[in-house]
């Protein structure tokens, strides 16, 4: 946002420079980013001088050009030569002495230069008016009035304006500061803050009147809820001209090119007051004005000559045969002023800031005037800033006021009330702001106190205010008005111990991280926006529960995802395409989910292997990464939690090629194993991938914060081995489970250390070599105790798998 610091002197009169006003800016939260110069002349006419041509001869080497002496109010006449058929003795003219900077009409600077001409000396240039950037004429030189005095500078003469322009990085927040009313109000309070009291000047409309009542145009606002207030009057009899130079100036300054002077006029107040106005011609209105929505399909042309497809939402500025104009938005093509206007219906109005927002992004439309609707304008000052801006134009258009002002207001928008407790202002401030200037502070910045008291003030926020609702919002307004800077900071430490739970969420990501980054995995993160179409390479996921997103920003990032897999194959796609095949990966994450009940979040762990087990090396031979390796690493996880009494079961995720299932209870804890070879043609990968889906969020509640520990044992253990000859279908998991419920106390421990499949065994045979370490924690054990236990479990075998001794 740009503002004119000439421009805002007109509401506060101050002689603080622009340095010192744009610090003061910055500290009241209008970041001024950078301070530019603005000249109406490029060059500000530096240089140029009133010079009285005392002599005029013909040059005797050339038919066309003429040797002036030039009195510059110095004494000592120059010569001149020029070449303008024009020039003569007597006149006053525009010189540019030695040294000063012109511009051509590209923008290119020039030095003028002391040179010869045709063996003539010329000790400076007589000027044109497109010389000097004062028009486009170039038939001769300027000829200036001729009581002007001799040596007069041509700013002075020109009344060239020298402004300065803030560029300020505005908040979303702050619709109240998108104008020089609004910039001067904050600069007011900021300055009364330091101690410099000054006058707020607003513009007078007291010579508002309607001078005949000869063009009623009435309004009808169907959509009341959409445009809460509507004003407008007619105008007639204006002439369609360029804008008077004060004005034009105004707008080139903050970026705006003029185009005429009723149009300029609706800019200059858009941006002095913050209210957005937009003029019709009033001979292309239709009967009368109707505010309300078209159906859906309605074609429209705007002013950039552009049809576009209405939406039934869309609030239109209509007439009885249609569409005029897209409320707050942008205007019509065919309803706007053009240069044979004579009588226009001037707008004001306040309209909805979602409905703005969401036709002006519809249509991708952002203009200045959707820009200050969609974030809020102040609904007090619509008639008054019509008022402004018809007294305006006819100033510089002519014209009478031909109607009364209509205001649709069926509702008035009402302001907020906080209850300010000074108790927190210290508390949220950290510091003690006197109460008085708390109230000074608050008053300054037009916010009314109803009530005052030792506990805190009654206060009503202006409806403008729309980023002041609650008494947090209003301690910041104090805060930023009173200066970040003036509140002190104590020498004093002050140190607090947490009693955080460990098993609080990051410190268990962190514990993990560390761990699988110890093992080699690299941690990644994956958009949670994913394709919609991934759900068809699983049963499990459904279509009807993907979360889609109402205007996503492409098809392949229109869904939340369903399961953690998908993006993790396309990171290991991406990495082997580009001759990285080794990949050890994990991501924390959420899964979305929505069912009848409502929409539901998973986290989620993922691991995802593939590729060689270590780096090629010529010390040893390449050997890829196996199932048992993989399910090392998952168990690893659950053991560094602590997490022991599991059971395997069946993977039932159809993802899975083959795979186990671990739980606890009714609990799953994670799902892991081979990703099946259809999967993964889908993303283009021909090796093999290990993929394990751990359920955080049952992890969590599982860990308990109590730390558990046991006491090293004093006495030893003895280890036992057997080779069973068992069934090729018995599993290790059912030897397992026999030996720990034959002895429950004693057996620490059990091992498989060799599985023998082959010849010299019979058929169906195979042979499992297997360790069993057993201990007694308060004795050490006997070899009778040890032969029992051993014998024992060889008879549980023996009954149960119908297993022998090898």
């Amino acid at each position: 946002m740009k503002i004119s610091y000439n421009w805002l002197k007109q509401f506060i009169k101050t002689d603080w420079n622009s340095e010192e006003t744009a610090a003061l800016l910055t500290d009241l939260g209008l970041e001024v980013e950078v301070v530019e110069k603005y000249q109406s002349i490029k060059g500000g006419l530096e240089g140029i001088v009133v010079g009285h041509v005392l002599t005029c001869i013909p040059h005797p080497d050339a038919d066309r050009l003429k040797i002036t002496t030039v009195d510059l109010g110095n004494g000592v006449p120059l010569q001149i030569v020029c070449g303008a058929a024009n020039v003569d003795a007597g006149q006053k003219v525009p010189v540019a002495t030695i040294g000063t900077v012109l511009y051509d009409g590209s923008g290119v600077a020039f030095t003028i230069k002391k040179g010869k001409i045709r063996g003539q000396e010329s000790h400076g240039m007589i000027c044109a008016e497109d010389e000097l950037g004062l028009g486009t004429g170039h038939d001769g030189i300027m000829i200036l009035d001729n009581s002007i005095v001799a040596g007069t500078k041509a700013a002075d003469v020109f009344k060239i304006e020298n402004d300065e322009v803030f560029e300020i990085g505005l908040t979303p927040n702050r619709a109240d500061a998108m104008s020089h009313l609004g910039t001067a109000r904050d600069l007011k309070a900021g300055l009364l803050q330091r101690g410099v009291n000054v006058e707020f000047i607003t513009p007078s409309v007291s010579n508002f009147r309607v001078d005949m009542r000869t063009l009623k145009i009435d309004v009808n606002v169907e959509e009341v809820l959409l445009a809460p207030r509507y004003c407008g009057v007619t105008i007639s009899g204006i002439t369609i001209k360029p804008s008077p130079n004060w004005l034009q100036d105004r707008l080139k300054a903050i970026g705006i090119t003029p185009k005429n002077n009723v149009v300029d006029v609706t800019n200059y107040v858009l941006h002095e007051l913050g209210q957005p106005l937009h003029a019709f011609d009033a001979s292309k209105i239709n009967e009368k004005i109707i505010v309300k929505t078209l159906p859906s399909g309605t074609k429209f042309t705007t002013l950039d000559d552009v049809e576009r497809t209405l939406h039934e939402e869309d609030l239109m500025i209509c007439d009885e045969k249609g569409p005029l104009c897209i409320a707050g938005v942008f205007g019509g093509k065919n309803s706007g002023v053009s240069e044979h206007t004579t009588s226009i219906f001037l707008e004001s109005a306040y309209f909805n800031p979602v409905s703005v927002r969401k036709t002006a992004k519809r249509h991708q439309l952002n203009t200045d005037a959707s820009f200050r609707f969609e974030r809020g304008i102040d609904p007090t000052i619509t008639a008054y800033a019509l008022k402004r801006a018809a007294l305006l134009i006819q100033e510089v258009a002519g014209g009478e006021i031909t109607s009364d002002l209509i205001d649709v207001y069926q509702k008035k928008m009402e302001d907020f009330s906080v209850f300010l407790n000074f108790g927190n202002v210290a508390k949220i401030i950290g510091q003690e702001i006197p109460k008085d200037t708390i109230k000074q502070i608050l008053v300054s910045l037009d916010i009314k106190v109803n009530s005052f008291s030792e506990a805190g003030l009654g206060l009503t926020i202006p409806a403008y205010r729309v980023d002041v609702q609650r008494e947090i919002d209003v301690i910041e307004e104090i805060l930023r008005v009173y200066g970040y800077n003036n509140i002190s900071f104590s020498k004093k430490l002050n140190a607090t111990v947490s009693n955080s739970p460990r098993n609080e969420d990051y410190k268990l990501q962190n514990i993990v991280a560390t761990q699988l980054n110890s093992q080699g995995f690299n941690e990644m993160m994956a958009n949670s926006l994913t394709t919609a179409s991934y759900v068809e390479l699983s049963e499990k996921l459904k279509e009807e529960h993907n979360v889609t997103m109402l205007n996503p920003l492409s098809n392949d990032l229109a869904t939340l995802r369903q399961s953690l897999l998908f993006s993790g194959l396309e990171a290991i796609s991406y990495n082997i395409n580009r001759r990285n095949s080794d990949l050890k990966l994990f991501e924390f994450g959420k899964s979305y989910h929505k069912f009848l009940s409502g929409f539901e979040e998973h986290k989620h762990l993922t691991l995802f292997l593939t590729g060689n087990r270590s780096k090629e090396n010529w010390t040893a031979t390449q050997k890829p990464s196996d199932f048992f390796l993989f399910k090392g690493y998952v168990d690893a996880v659950l053991a560094r939690f602590g997490i022991q009494k599991t059971q395997n079961s069946p993977v039932t995720s159809d993802v899975f090629s083959e795979g186990i299932a671990i739980g606890a209870g009714h609990n799953a804890l994670v799902e892991f194993g081979v990703v099946k070879k259809s999967i993964l043609k889908h993303f283009g990968i021909k090796q093999e991938v290990f993929y394990a889906d751990f359920n955080w969020d049952v992890i969590i509640k599982m860990i308990s914060n109590k730390i558990k520990f046991t006491e090293i044992p004093k006495y030893p253990e003895v280890r036992r081995d057997l080779a069973l000859l068992v069934d090729e279908n018995v599993t290790y998991d059912s030897i397992y489970t026999i030996a720990k419920q034959s002895e429950k106390s004693l057996l620490k421990d059990v091992n498989l250390f060799d599985v023998y499949e082959g010849s010299n065994l019979p058929e169906g045979k195979k042979s499992y070599a297997l360790s069993f370490i057993i201990q007694d924690s308060s004795k050490t054990l006997t070899d009778a105790q040890i032969d029992k236990i051993m014998g024992k479990l060889q008879k549980n075998f023996e009954t149960e798998l119908g297993a022998s001794l090898r």
